[in-house]
């Protein structure tokens, strides 16, 4: 059950937590544009906070913080300050054009037929001004939310407000990291409280094993995008459970599977009480997968089915994407451990305790086997895939054990590779040259247009506006690691030394993720004298930024921090490698823009996607990286280099083979054409390179074509078929229950009978014979199928011909199949059929020829 009920969810003018300040005449709209957050990506108004207050600005990047606490007196001094008037109308008409333009989705009829689509996510990466997120997997899901934003689509996220968020990392004297957590006061951060109806505080109850559970409800701004938080620090709650939403990714299970709950379930019905119609439910990983159980008790509630069949009917607006590359990653939770609370669910939507276990099971009758929140997913929802095509591979792999007799290749795991919100990771030199060549509305489109305007800039101009990044980058790294040193307490000599380190005109080498082993990230020390020597070349210098945080149970990870970090202090290295401490959005939007070459080096195919390296790309940046995720599909000789022969290795020694590989890479390949300059100082060859990628990778790896890809493919069939099956009290989606479990009932009555095949020209003819027990026709499909994997398997469906004289249900089917194989690699099966199920995500019998 919920408490009270919100009317007027994503708009503003409400007062938030703890603040409320009258501003001077000529400044009203400041609370708006500190709400919302476009400012994160959007940065026509970033001279007004600098101005307000330089340092906040610096250190925060939080226009809301700055709000608050800025003088009045510098309040006042501004609302006198015309020209700043000025361009705060001028901003605030920009940023209601922009509110109104209802963008590329609100041009589609086939969109606006969408009522609404949330999306779910156990952390979102919007910027350091609300640090609920820890990585790759946050970036990406505010990355969504912005591009979706830019493209007008109709979406809401919900989320979780931590109390501390992820840790913050400093080293110590021996370089081993050392977390801290502070608290994420909500007075500070750009959030407001969801209201009820008549100005109370939102909450949402849940009600668990012997108590009840109150969440607080929040909302962020995110241009045309609301995004919700719950968050479980309510005072009426236990102690213990006001400690369920204190940190992002806790050790402790029950406290992980209690966020989950909260974020599923509460997050549900957080929808539901703010009166959004929703088509389409969007579960960014597993740990959202309880909403497909919250989703499908709501339609029990509102129409009276059963569980099976409110699952049949919500299931098919379920989207579900996997980020994990390794099946040990996904969240699983103890029988004894969940039981309490599966009981709860159970009695929610009132099925037996078994059959909701089942539902997260490899075998859903073994009663000892963990809770998988993935299977939950996959189980729950119509359409599922991997980030990148690489990815949906393995994930097909991962996923085969539930498709038991399926090809590998039609394991039912999609493809839509990530991409990354272009506007939040261009720097100032970089936007501009987009607008030159390209103009304001490059994002908001569909940027068929793009790579042929690069023609139109010379390789002078697109050389210097390189350096122009490079140049600013290094003055950033000197600041940072200045205040760095000065934060440890470093000799003077240190912080002096500080501000010199690096060259603005060497080749500049970034590297830059979470520290862990499967990543590699002391690959390059693996030939550390052909480093120093490439690093400390005084006629083709190479300098090389570093920074990177390991999970706080991950030893190994610290090692590799502190491996990295003793390295850059070395005396022979300590003017040519940074270690940056504290990796975060600030840090890594300024390494993105500045470095000449992003190296990544994965264990191939344990990187899901990685989208690190896609935001160089706009700026300019090039990849050196492991064939792996994105730079799979990405790599071409033209655009960047790469290691690796495209290939899975697990035997001994395959790490230092890739190691020589990349130090050959640097020294034979990036550093001569680097410094091999025409006579106007310009490395013509890299300058092509730097043109090919620009124009060909940046609209292809960038959210708009990601979230594009998502409400073709995903989002309006998924709005459909929901709609289709949920008319007419469900009747479709009861049809269709009905369907699975005749196919179950009968699947055992099928066998085959004689097969004959002749050759017709350059097709081969096969007939079989087929009986089909007590299944009607009309259930199954006839295939002749041949293996090859994704790029030469076919599937060709049989006619039903005659049926058999004198047998019952047992008729005659032939196919044609291209002779340019051997008929020997063509077999005929039998897999389910209908017109309104997904096949095999919802019904997975299959049935071969022996």
């Amino acid at each position: 059950m919920s408490e009270g009920r919100k009317s007027n969810h994503g708009h503003h003018g409400m007062s938030s937590y703890g603040f409320s300040r009258a501003l001077p005449d000529g400044l009203e709209g400041l609370t708006d544009l500190a709400l919302d957050l476009r400012w994160t990506w959007s940065h026509f108004c970033d001279r007004l906070w600098q101005q307000l207050d330089p340092e906040a600005w610096e250190r925060s990047g939080n226009p809301y913080l700055i709000l608050q606490s800025v003088p009045l007196s510098r309040l006042e001094e501004a609302a006198r300050d015309t020209r700043l008037k000025e361009d705060l109308r001028n901003w605030l008409v920009q940023r209601q054009r922009y509110l109104d333009d209802p963008g590329w989705y609100g041009h589609d009829d086939a969109h606006a037929r969408i009522r609404g689509i949330a999306y779910l996510s156990m952390e979102f990466g919007l910027g350091e001004a609300l640090p609920i997120y820890s990585g790759g997997l946050g970036i990406l899901a505010g990355d969504h939310l912005k591009a979706s934003s830019d493209l007008g689509v109709n979406l809401v996220g919900v989320g979780l407000l931590y109390q501390q968020g992820y840790f913050r990392q400093s080293l110590g004297r021996d370089a081993w990291q050392v977390e801290a957590y502070p608290y994420n006061d909500p007075v500070s951060l750009p959030l407001v409280p969801v209201q009820q109806d008549d100005g109370g505080w939102l909450r949402i109850r849940l009600e668990l094993p012997g108590r009840s559970l109150l969440l607080r409800a929040w909302q962020a701004q995110v241009g045309k995008v609301t995004l919700y938080l719950l968050d479980s620090n309510d005072p009426l709650n236990n102690p213990r459970d006001r400690g369920i939403t204190a940190n992002l990714y806790p050790a402790a299970q029950e406290q992980r599977l209690m966020q989950e709950i909260v974020l599923g379930v509460g997050g549900w019905r957080l929808l539901e009480t703010l009166g959004l119609d929703i088509d389409v439910c969007h579960l960014n990983e597993g740990h959202a997968a309880f909403a497909v159980v919250a989703r499908a008790r709501r339609f029990m509630a509102t129409t009276g089915a059963s569980f099976p069949a409110a699952l049949s009917a919500t299931r098919a607006g379920n989207v579900f994407t996997t980020h994990t590359p390794v099946e040990a990653a996904f969240d699983r939770f103890d029988t004894a451990l969940i039981r309490p609370y599966a009981r709860y669910l159970s009695q929610m939507v009132k099925v037996p305790e078994e059959e909701l276990l089942g539902l997260g099971r490899k075998n859903p009758a073994n009663q000892y086997e963990p809770f998988n929140m993935a299977y939950l997913a996959l189980r729950g929802c119509g359409f599922v895939n991997g980030v990148s095509r690489l990815h949906s591979r393995v994930s097909r792999r991962i996923f085969q054990d539930l498709f038991p007799n399926w090809p590998p290749a039609e394991v039912p795991v999609h493809s839509i590779t990530n991409g990354v919100h272009v506007p939040s990771w261009d720097s100032q030199h970089a936007d501009a040259l987009w607008t030159k060549l390209c103009g304001k509305g490059r994002w908001v489109g569909t940027m068929e247009e793009v790579c042929p305007l690069f023609t139109q800039i010379s390789d002078k101009e697109l050389w210097e506006f390189r350096v122009a990044q490079r140049n600013s980058l290094v003055h950033y790294v000197r600041r940072r690691l200045v205040r760095q040193f000065q934060e440890h307490g470093e000799a003077e000599e240190m912080v002096q030394q500080a501000q010199h380190v690096l060259d603005p005109n060497a080749l500049t080498l970034g590297f830059a993720r979470r520290f862990t082993s499967y990543k590699r990230p002391t690959l390059l020390l693996y030939s550390r004298e052909r480093l120093v020597q490439l690093l400390s070349d005084p006629k083709r210098p190479v300098q090389l930024i570093v920074a990177g945080k390991a999970h706080p149970k991950d030893d190994e990870g610290k090692r590799l921090v502190q491996a990295m970090a003793q390295f850059a202090q070395t005396p022979q290295c300590c003017e040519r490698v940074v270690f940056l401490e504290d990796y975060e959005m600030g840090v890594a939007q300024e390494l993105v823009a500045g470095v000449d070459v992003w190296i990544n080096t994965p264990r191939r195919p344990w990187e899901a996607c990685g989208t690190s390296g896609m935001k160089v790309l706009v700026n300019g940046g090039l990849n050196l990286s492991e064939r792996d995720g994105w730079w799979a599909e990405a790599y071409a000789p033209e655009v960047g280099w790469a290691i690796g022969d495209g290939e899975d290795h697990d035997e001994a020694g395959w790490d230092q083979v890739e190691a020589d590989q990349l130090q050959d890479i640097l020294e034979r390949e990036i550093v001569p054409e680097f410094y091999a300059r025409d006579r106007q100082g310009v490395p013509t060859g890299w300058v092509g390179r730097i043109r090919a990628s620009m124009s060909r990778l940046t609209p292809e790896f960038s959210s708009n074509r990601m979230v594009r890809e998502y409400v073709d493919r995903a989002y309006v069939p998924a709005a459909e078929a929901y709609r289709r099956r949920a008319a007419n009290n469900a009747k479709l989606a009861r049809e269709v229950l009905d369907w699975k479990q005749k196919l179950a009932d009968n699947w055992h009555g099928l066998r085959f009978g004689r097969q004959e095949t002749a050759r017709l020209g350059d097709a081969w003819q096969v007939e079989v014979e087929v009986y089909l027990g007590d299944l009607d026709p009309s259930w199954v499909s006839v295939e002749l199928y041949a293996d090859g994997g994704e790029a030469t398997s076919r599937r060709i469906r049989m006619q039903r011909k005659a049926a058999l004289s004198g047998l019952v249900n047992a008729h005659l089917y032939c196919g044609t199949a291209p002779a340019t194989r051997p008929v020997t690699h063509y077999t005929p099966r039998i897999v389910p059929f209908h017109s309104d199920a997904a096949i095999p995500l919802e019904a997975s019998q299959i049935f071969w020829r022996p």
